[in-house]
C-alpha cells in the first residue's frame, strides 16, 4: 500500500528549522515604541518591502490553492497573480503617496481622515474579521493538511492549536519587524523549493513537450475535459464556471484592489517603508515576483493531473466533509495536490527543508495577520477609547489582542474543508468583503464631493447585502442571485455601493476643505511629482520601472492567452 513518510533526516531538518526561525524572529523584535512594534520603525528598504509583500501573498494557503485549482484544469487561477501587477502599479501611483505622507498606522485611520470615525470603525471591524476568516484560518488549514499526512494519529484541532501558538511565539513579543524578517527567509526558501519541485515534476513527464503531449492524450481518451492548449489558457469563455472572461475583466480588479491597496494585512508592510520611493520600488518588486508564479506554483498542479490523477490516497483516511466518506484520490480532495507533489517527487533532505519552509510560511502568514489585526484593534479601538495609554501600554494591548485572535482563528480553521477548494473559499469570502470598501476608497480619492455620510451608507449597504448573500448561499434561497458567478456579483455589489455613495453624498453636506486638499488626488500632484522625480536617473524613476513591468506582464499574459 502507498504511504507517505518522512525520514529521520527530514524530521530533524523540520524541527531545527522551526526552532531557528522562531529564534530569528525574536532576535529581530522591535517593541520600544508603538511605531517600532506595529510598523517596524518605518525603516524597511525596498527589497524587504517587496519580498515581504510577496511572501505574505504567496503563503502556504495560496500555494496549496493554486496547485489544487490547476489540478482541476483551472490554470487561469493565475489571473489573480498577474493582475496584481496592474493593481500595484495603480497603488504606487495614486494611493501610496497619501498613505505614507499621512503617516497613518492603519487603513481605517486613513479612511477616518478622508471621511469620519463611523467608516473607520466599520472598516477596522470588517478587516479584522476578514483577516481571521481568510488569511489566518486558511494558513492554519494548510498546516493541518501537511501535518495530518505526517502524523495521521493527531487530531486536527490539536494540530491547528499547536501551529497557531507557534506562529504567535515570535509575533506577540516581536511585532511587525519580526514578522517581516522571517517572511524574507520564508519567501526565498519557498521560491527555491517551488523551482526544485517544478524541475522534478517536469523530469517525470519529459519536459514541456512531454506535458503537452500527455495532456492531449488524456483529453483524447476522455480523462480530462480540456486539451493542452485550452488547459493552459488564461482567458476562458463567458460560461466558464471558475473564471469567465467577464469575471476577469470586472471582478478580479476589485478583489485585487482590495487585497493590495486597502487590506491592512498587505499595506502595513508598505507603511513601514523608510521613504516613499522605497515603498514604490518595493510594491513594483512584489509585482515582478508574481510573474514566475505560473511556472513554479501553478503548472506543477497541472503536472500532478498527469502524474498522480489515479494515485490511491485511501491510506490517509482523510475524511471528506458532509459525510462523503474517505478521500480515495486527488479528484476527491484536490487540496491534497501540493502535499502529494512534495512527498512523491522531492528526495530526502530537500523534502524536509521544503516542508519546513511551507509550514514556516504558514506560521509567517498567520503571524502577519495576527500582527495586522492586533494593530487595527489597538490603534483603531483601544487608543481611541483610552487615549491616555502610553506607547508601551499600547504594545501590551496589541500583544493581548494577538492572543485572542490566535484562539478565534484556531476555532474557525477546521470549517474551511466544507467549501471544497481552498482558493474558492478564499475568493468567495473576499468577494463579499471587498466591494463596499473598494467603492469607498476609489470615490474618496478621485471625487471631491464624496461625503462621510455617503461613505458610511455605502459600507452599510454592502454589509447588509453581503450578509444576505452568505445566508442565501448557506440556506439555499434567492437562487436567482446565488447562481450569479461570484466575480460578477463582486462587480455588481461594487457598482451598487458606488451608486449609494454618490446619491447619499449629493444629498448630504460636502466634506471639509482639509479632507479634500490632503486626501484627494488631483493633476497638480502629478505635476509636482514629475518635478521631484526629474533629479533621479531613469532606472530609479518608478514610472519607468512600472512601464517596463507592465510590458513584461503583457508579453507573459499574451503567451498564455
Amino acid at each position: 500500500m502507498e504511504t507517505f513518510s518522512l525520514s529521520n533526516i527530514d524530521i530533524g531538518i523540520m524541527i531545527a528549522y522551526a526552532i531557528l526561525i522562531i529564534l530569528y524572529g525574536l532576535y529581530h523584535a522591535k517593541r520600544k515604541s508603538s511605531e517600532d512594534y506595529f510598523l517596524a520603525g518605518r525603516s524597511m528598504t525596498w527589497f524587504v518591502v517587496g519580498i515581504s509583500l510577496f511572501a505574505a501573498n504567496i503563503s502556504s494557503s495560496t500555494l496549496v490553492g493554486l496547485a489544487s485549482d490547476a489540478f482541476n484544469s483551472n490554470v487561469h487561477v493565475f489571473n489573480y497573480e498577474w493582475f496584481a501587477v496592474v493593481v500595484l502599479v495603480f497603488f504606487a501611483i495614486f494611493f501610496l503617496p497619501f498613505y505614507l505622507k499621512s503617516r497613518v498606522y492603519t487603513m481605517p485611520e486613513f479612511l477616518e481622515r478622508r471621511y469620519d470615525a463611523r467608516s473607520r470603525y466599520y472598516f477596522s471591524f470588517i478587516t479584522v474579521v476578514g483577516n481571521i476568516l481568510i488569511d489566518t484560518a486558511g494558513g492554519l488549514y494548510v498546516g493541518n493538511i501537511i501535518l495530518k499526512i505526517i502524523f495521521p494519529e493527531l487530531d486536527s484541532t490539536v494540530i491547528i492549536i499547536i501551529l497557531a501558538f507557534a506562529a504567535a511565539a515570535y509575533t506577540i513579543p516581536g511585532g511587525l519587524n519580526s514578522v517581516i524578517q522571517t517572511e524574507v527567509i520564508q519567501a526565498i526558501l519557498l521560491i527555491i523549493g517551488s523551482i526544485l519541485l517544478t524541475y522534478f515534476a517536469f523530469s517525470q513527464v519529459g519536459g514541456w513537450s512531454g506535458m503537452v503531449a500527455a495532456l492531449n492524450e488524456m483529453h483524447a481518451a476522455g480523462q480530462t475535459p480540456l486539451n493542452a492548449q485550452d488547459s493552459m489558457s488564461l482567458v476562458r469563455g463567458s460560461d466558464d464556471e471558475f473564471m469567465p472572461w467577464t469575471g476577469l475583466l470586472l471582478g478580479v480588479p476589485i478583489l485585487g484592489f482590495y487585497f493590495w491597496a486597502n487590506n491592512q494585512f498587505m499595506v502595513q508592510r508598505v507603511l513601514g517603508a523608510k521613504t516613499l520611493n522605497h515603498g514604490r520600488w518595493g510594491a513594483l518588486f512584489a509585482g515582478l515576483l508574481k510573474l514566475p508564479v505560473i511556472f513554479i506554483m501553478v503548472i506543477p498542479g497541472l503536472l500532478a493531473l498527469i502524474l498522480f490523477k489515479d494515485l490511491d490516497l485511501s491510506f490517509l483516511n482523510y475524511q471528506l466533509p458532509d459525510g462523503r466518506g474517505v478521500c480515495t484520490n486527488l479528484a476527491d480532495c484536490p487540496n491534497m495536490t501540493y502535499p502529494v507533489l512534495l512527498f512523491k517527487l522531492l528526495p530526502t533532505g530537500i523534502l524536509g527543508l521544503v516542508l519546513a519552509g511551507l509550514l514556516a510560511a504558514m506560521m509567517s502568514s498567520a503571524s502577519a495577520t495576527f500582527n495586522s489585526a492586533s494593530t487595527l484593534i489597538t490603534m483603531d479601538f483601544v487608543k481611541k477609547f483610552r487615549p491616555e495609554l502610553t506607547s508601551q501600554q499600547l504594545v501590551r494591548a496589541g500583544q493581548i489582542s494577538t492572543l485572542v485572535l490566535v484562539v478565534l482563528a484556531s476555532l474557525w480553521a477546521p470549517q474551511i474543508e466544507r467549501f471544497g477548494s481552498l482558493f474558492q473559499y478564499l475568493q468567495i469570502v473576499l468577494s463579499f468583503i471587498a466591494p463596499p470598501v473598494v467603492a469607498v476608497f476609489i470615490l474618496g480619492l478621485f471625487w471631491k464631493r464624496a461625503s462621510a455620510t455617503g461613505a458610511f451608507a455605502a459600507l452599510m449597504a454592502g454589509f447588509v447585502f453581503g450578509v444576505f448573500m452568505i445566508f442565501a448561499n448557506v440556506y439555499g434561497f434567492a437562487k436567482s442571485l446565488t447562481d450569479i458567478h461570484f466575480l460578477h456579483m463582486t462587480f455588481i455589489l461594487c457598482v451598487l455601493c458606488m451608486l449609494v455613495h454618490i446619491v447619499v453624498s449629493l444629498m448630504t453636506p460636502a466634506p471639509r476643505e482639509e479632507q479634500i486638499a490632503n486626501y484627494t488626488w488631483s493633476p497638480r500632484l502629478f505635476k509636482e511629482e514629475t518635478e521631484e522625480l526629474s533629479s533621479l536617473p531613469w532606472y530609479l524613476n518608478y514610472r519607468y520601472q512600472a512601464v517596463i513591468l507592465l510590458i513584461v506582464t503583457t508579453i507573459l499574459v499574451g503567451y498564455f492567452w
